[in-house]
């Protein structure tokens, strides 16, 4: 299956957003993509509450939704809308930050809300509490398609390897990884928990990623790590897009999964055990 990552700098202008990113999906199945594969926050990147409740929308009203959607359907293609910050009718008035994989029907195939939560000091003047605005998910999700069993992730989940092996004990072939990941950690540890997760599981990791400086209405300038990764089965980093914007291609197969699994089995020996 011809694949695609989307590396793209989103601002926290949803409209903007979501033309540049139609454009970006127009052009990779110009070139042949069948799946294509956009980063987390894909509609808005903001660290101003006010301004995301400004533009926001429920998952219903969703514009970014809405038109990949559509334009899925009208290209025939598989579509992983890596995340978009979507409001919710919980009480404390916090968002979802919630993946969504699209079938060439335009349908949604599934949903995943991203499960844990980036609340890190970076560095003295690098703070994160994505809890802040953003509920936990609770459910991994498995989703099958023509071309493998895909299990969703997003970003920080990216530090829990039992998230990514209950994915693969599941059936899962195929990882997802969309990311807005922080400069600093990114440069410390991007590429080492992608290629862990991989060769740990077995299975494709597909992480496109946010990159460079993003454009601001309200709130601070934000700054992401770029460097979306494409990562095989043994653990080889077959595509790193750098930091600039762009659009990434390549084929994605199940033989490479069969043959990392047979080389180093280890998903058959789990084994339970008791506690230290």
């Amino acid at each position: 299956m011809k694949t695609a990552l989307l590396q793209i700098t989103s601002s926290d202008d949803p409209v903007a957003n979501l033309d540049m990113v139609r454009d970006m999906v127009a052009e990779a199945a110009a070139q042949g993509a069948r799946f294509i594969l956009t980063p987390e926050v894909t509609n808005c990147v903001s660290n101003s509450t006010t301004r995301q409740r400004e533009v926001l929308q429920h998952e219903e009203n969703d514009i970014t939704l809405a038109g990949l959607r559509e334009q899925a359907a009208g290209l025939g293609i598989w579509l992983l809308i890596g995340s978009l910050g979507i409001k919710t009718h919980d009480a404390d008035g916090r968002f979802a930050n919630r993946s969504f994989l699209i079938d060439p029907e335009g349908g949604i195939v599934a949903r995943y809300d991203k499960i844990h939560m980036f609340d890190v000091q970076v560095t003295e003047t690098e703070t994160f509490r994505e809890s802040a605005n953003y509920r936990p998910g609770t459910q991994a999700v498995v989703a099958d398609t023509e071309f493998g069993r895909i299990g969703l992730t997003i970003c920080y989940d990216v530090r829990f390897p039992h998230l990514h092996a209950a994915l693969a004990q599941a059936g899962a072939t195929i990882l997802t990884v969309p990311a807005a990941f922080s400069p600093v950690t990114g440069a410390a540890h991007w590429e080492s928990l992608l290629r862990a997760r991989a060769i740990e599981t077995g299975c494709w990791v597909l992480a496109p990623g946010q990159t460079g400086t993003h454009p601001t209405k309200r709130g601070k300038v934000r700054h992401t790590h770029g460097h979306s990764l494409v990562v095989a089965p043994w653990g080889q980093v077959l595509i790193d897009a750098g930091t600039e914007p762009g659009i990434h291609i390549f084929d994605l197969d199940d033989k490479s999964v069969t043959e990392a699994r047979r080389k180093v089995p280890s998903l058959t020996h789990v084994r339970p055990f008791d506690g230290p």
